[in-house]
């Protein structure tokens, strides 16, 4: 079986955020391995008027598919009480597929590279935490590229967290 090296983004606005980053973890190592963890993140919300999120992103490695694990993710986000009202709307955990090593999806519900994630400072800054020299692989070009010119203003990196959340 094919192993996908990826990174999972993490997002939260509601309740114990920091909680619900650690029950996914949990959950998540059913189905793989974590290899790395980013720092933690505050955002400001995109969408409607609502907290201000939590961010990270996790390496993973998984024998599931693309489609399967997304199964799982969604899985993950109802046992931990996301409602899906409004989109871009408060959650308690939101997990995406941002990319994954090597290789693009495109199928109905699922494309990886995530569609946004060159746009969102809180996504590619965790997800460059934990692969630096991440590539898309559609163009070959580094993310750390695109790093450099996004627009950080809304985000900030928590000091001393660089995988010491995880648990």
């Amino acid at each position: 079986m094919a192993v996908l090296d990826c990174v999972l983004g993490l997002g939260s606005n509601l309740g114990d955020r920091l909680g619900f980053f650690r029950a996914a973890a949990r959950s998540l190592r059913a189905h793989g391995q974590i290899v790395g963890a980013s720092a933690l993140y505050e955002s400001a919300a995109v969408g409607p008027e609502q907290p201000d999120y939590l961010n990270a992103a996790l390496r993973f490695r998984t024998t599931l598919t693309p489609l399967a694990l997304l199964e799982q993710q969604l899985a993950i986000e109802h046992a931990n009480g996301r409602v899906r009202r409004e989109r871009w709307g408060p959650r308690t955990l939101d997990l995406d597929l941002l990319w994954i090593a090597g290789r693009a999806v495109d199928e109905p519900g699922l494309v990886v590279p995530h569609p946004e994630l060159l746009n969102r400072a809180f996504a590619l800054l965790p997800l460059l935490d934990v692969v630096p020299d991440a590539r898309d692989p559609r163009t070959g070009v580094a993310y750390a590229e695109y790093g450099s010119t996004l627009d950080r203003t809304s985000v900030r990196e928590l000091e001393n967290t660089r995988a010491a959340w995880l648990e």
